[in-house]
């Protein structure tokens, strides 16, 4: 059996399919059958170390990025996408896949319409409260469609309704479940002071980190910080620190981290008494660990998605936003205070955010596809 993947080039679509990878591996050995060979098709790696350990092979195919505003760049990406569905047609063809999983995003275009027009069997997944270009499309004609929102299945345009499923966002394993067993040691953290969880994705997040610093001073007064300043960010972050915090008695209760691998991010998320970040693919991490959490999602300009994402999940009572426009340091500070002043304000968040949560989102689909896998073998 072989098994193709596609999707954007971003962590919120690769990280989920390795997830599901896993699971297939895992359904398959419990199972009894051979296991499946599997593709990742994308115009890059994004992680061959990870595409490597899960025994997934690449396929290169280049797309394009439509862009909602005039940009010159538009042309040139309508080539490489026209390339790149042409290039998809025969790659796919010569590999041929018993089912393609698509996770949506302007990459996952050329695979999908090769896969449409080869008549090969589709399952995708949106990740978004509100679908994207791609997988609005492609929903007309996938066997089935998995949803991280429930809401979403309203906003696609298919009449049957049936192929829809509220399966939540796959989750990999090694971050799923925090742990707090040794976490104040490795992170070097002190016992009695409550810890603030600063997440502004992979990258960081400007805006984030401009309101955590300017409340620097007050916030060390109260609780320790683990901020993920972003890689471009820390050497910024860490002088403006050594400025702000100088002969501060409470510095040592800021740590500050380029980027949070898994073990150091489970270990955060297992001490943290709320957390702070962005609304893309962490909010499905958060609400795994049942964390209160403060969302600031990108603004409208940049990104509808991030702002229905975060509605979506603060109206479960899961999380409270603070949109953009109105973040400051005084705003952020008196959220997080409101939370960690209350225990039932942090009892019912992490009630909501374990009742949001679906842990076992790889597994549904990934048996989902070695059903399909396994029928069109045949």
């Amino acid at each position: 059996m072989k098994i193709l993947f596609t999707g954007g080039g971003t962590g919120g679509h690769f990280y989920p399919i390795i997830a599901i990878a896993q699971a297939i591996r895992d359904d398959a050995i419990a199972r009894k059958i051979i296991q499946p060979q599997m593709f990742y098709a994308a115009p890059t790696k994004y992680n061959p170390r990870a595409l490597f350990d899960n025994e997934i092979e690449f396929v290169s195919i280049p797309a394009g990025k439509m862009r909602r505003y005039f940009s010159l760049l538009n042309v040139t990406d309508a080539f490489k996408t026209a390339v790149g569905c042409i290039l998809a047609l025969v790659k796919i063809y010569r590999i041929y896949p018993d089912v393609i999983f698509g996770k949506g995003g302007y990459a996952s275009f050329p695979t999908l319409l090769a896969a449409k027009i080869l008549r090969i069997p589709v399952i995708i997944h949106e990740s978004d409260s509100r679908p994207g270009r791609v997988n609005r499309w492609a929903a007309k004609f996938a066997r089935k469609v998995a949803l991280s929102y429930p809401d979403a299945a309203k906003q696609f345009q298919v009449k049957d309704m049936s192929k829809f499923a509220y399966t939540g966002n796959p989750i990999r394993p090694d971050i799923a479940y925090p742990l707090s067993n040794g976490a104040y040691e490795f992170l070097n953290l002190e016992p009695n002071t409550p810890v603030v969880l600063i997440l502004g994705g992979s990258q960081g997040s400007q805006a984030i980190n401009d309101a955590v610093l300017e409340g620097l001073t007050e916030l060390v007064e109260r609780y320790q910080i683990i901020h993920q300043t972003g890689r471009d960010n820390i050497e910024d972050v860490k002088n403006t620190v050594s400025i702000a915090l100088k002969d501060n008695k409470y510095a040592y209760r800021y740590h500050p981290f380029d980027y949070l691998n898994e073990l150091a991010l489970r270990m955060s998320a297992g001490v943290a008494s709320v957390i702070v970040s962005r609304a893309g693919s962490t909010i499905f991490e958060i609400a795994a660990w049942g964390v209160p959490s403060i969302i600031i999602p990108l603004p409208n300009s940049i990104s509808h998605d991030q702002t229905m994402n975060a509605f979506a999940y603060s109206r479960t009572g899961a999380a409270s936003i603070i949109e953009q426009d109105n973040l400051s340091a005084h705003i952020l500070i008196e959220e997080i205070d409101r939370i960690c002043a209350s225990k039932s304000i942090q009892d019912t968040m992490k009630e909501r955010a374990k009742s949001f949560a679906r842990l076992d989102s790889a597994n549904i689909i990934g048996q989902a596809l070695l059903d399909i896998g396994l029928e069109h073998e045949k």
